[in-house]
């Protein structure tokens, strides 16, 4: 069982985190689970190729691109940003995609922004031939469905579960599988709420709540606050924590436990849901401000 029972806290709260984080060394946490479906269903449908979108330090394209090498698939990786595509070797997560065997091809944002378009979809079927389509951070039915799988019979102790979201198909499946006296936290790393949307047409249960104030600016925005914070979580726990989603959220979660969100007694479960590889492209962003980086040894 990967869970770990961290720093005691006043009122008799209790808090463990999952390390979903530790389920494979490179498709780790909630990609792990996104894709496990979406693979099989390929298979079955005798699909060669996967074809998916991402940003310059993406963990689902890190993660499409392994688990293509070791299930036998080809790969594309469609990036935002065309001005990528002379910088690849300066880029970690970019670097080790196209070490697995994926194809990137870089377009530019506006073109990007039409990701979900049938007509650009079908120009990239007429560019690239057949293939099986994972959505940007691998969000769909099927990967709901693997999301369902995090919440074991050994979580029916937990009051809350607390997930960061995405684009929102983790915590979907978190609530889909949660048991009634259970509460899913969710803690967005983009600025707003407009994702409640999205999860609802995804999920029955009402059970949930998005706890919005931690977004620390918006997606792939860090200060020196998050940064120390990450950095003293290790040295006290030994578990990293990456700085887009699951760092934002356990900082959340203790900050809410210090201002006496939780009711006495409360046993709270964090998932941590990976992104670990990200850590290593956010210290190149940082070195480059001038700012402290991310201090981790694993």
């Amino acid at each position: 069982m990967n869970q770990k029972v961290i720093t005691a806290f006043p009122n008799s709260i209790s808090v463990t985190i999952k390390r979903e984080d530790l389920i494979h060394p490179f498709v780790s946490g909630n990609k792990f689970r996104k894709l496990k479906y979406n693979l099989l269903e390929a298979k079955k449908n005798e699909q060669t190729t996967l074809l998916t979108f991402g940003g310059a330090f993406s963990n689902h394209i890190a993660a499409v691109a392994y688990a293509g090498k070791e299930k036998g698939f080809k790969t594309i990786g469609i990036i935002r940003g065309e001005e990528l595509e002379s910088k690849i070797s300066e880029n970690p997560t970019l670097i080790f995609a196209q070490n697995c065997g994926m194809q990137l091809e870089f377009i530019s944002r506006d073109a990007y922004r039409l990701k979900s378009d049938d007509s650009f979809l079908e120009k990239l079927k007429q560019q690239f031939g057949r293939f099986y389509l994972l959505p940007e951070g691998g969000t769909n039915d099927l990967a709901i469905k693997g999301c369902e799988e995090i919440l074991t019979q050994e979580d029916a102790q937990f009051d809350y579960i607390c997930c960061a979201i995405g684009t929102g198909g983790t915590i979907s499946g978190i609530i889909n599988s949660a048991l009634p006296h259970q509460k899913v936290l969710g803690f967005p790393a983009l600025k707003g709420d407009f994702l409640k949307e999205e999860i609802r047409s995804f999920v029955q249960n009402e059970n949930w709540e998005f706890i919005t104030d931690y977004h620390f600016g918006g997606y792939g925005k860090v200060n020196e606050a998050l940064i120390g914070f990450i950095n003293s979580f290790y040295k006290q726990n030994k578990i990293p924590l990456d700085p887009i989603y699951t760092g934002k959220m356990v900082f959340g979660v203790i900050d809410l436990i210090q201002k006496n969100y939780f009711p006495a007694q409360s046993k709270i479960l964090l998932i941590h849901t990976g992104g670990i590889q990200g850590i290593q492209g956010m210290n190149m962003k940082l070195r480059n401000k001038q700012l402290p980086i991310i201090e981790i040894n694993d």
